[in-house]
């Protein structure tokens, strides 16, 4: 419980991640996760804002240095992005040629899918308990 009147953190103001090829990685997010890409002066990024009434809710999260959840040992983050239909979502990356996990937990939290994007970065893809509900 914070104190009532002190300073603190609302929540996940971004993700920045180092990208060998900044403007490459910026075209895949755009082509294959459907990013409204900006380019930035040399870094690209795009905006979320937050929809009212959306499902869900953003999370930070420290892991052992030793999980296997983010894939590669090697990869010191891995993002998750919110999403409205996973199973269509990921229907529509393996179309893409996009490398998918096969496996799909779903539980009272929600669904979680991953794939692996244009450096080979595990990205997690979570579809929110409304809106798996909804759906």
């Amino acid at each position: 419980m914070s104190e009532v009147g002190r300073p603190r953190v609302l929540g996940l103001g971004g993700v920045f991640i180092r990208a060998r090829d900044p403007a490459a990685l910026a075209a895949w997010y755009r082509e294959h996760l459907g990013f409204d890409v900006h380019d930035f002066g040399g870094s690209f990024g795009a905006i979320f804002p937050f929809a009212e009434r959306e499902p869900g809710y953003q999370l930070w999260t420290a892991f052992p240095a030793e999980t296997p959840y983010f894939g590669d040992a090697a990869q010191r983050q891995m993002l998750n992005f919110r999403v409205a239909d996973l199973d269509g979502l990921l229907a529509q990356l393996r179309a893409g040629g996009v490398t998918v996990d096969e496996q799909v937990q779903r539980s009272e939290y929600g669904a979680f899918g991953w794939c692996v994007d244009g450096e080979g970065n595990r990205v997690e893809l979570w579809q929110p308990p409304e809106a798996q509900a909804a759906g």
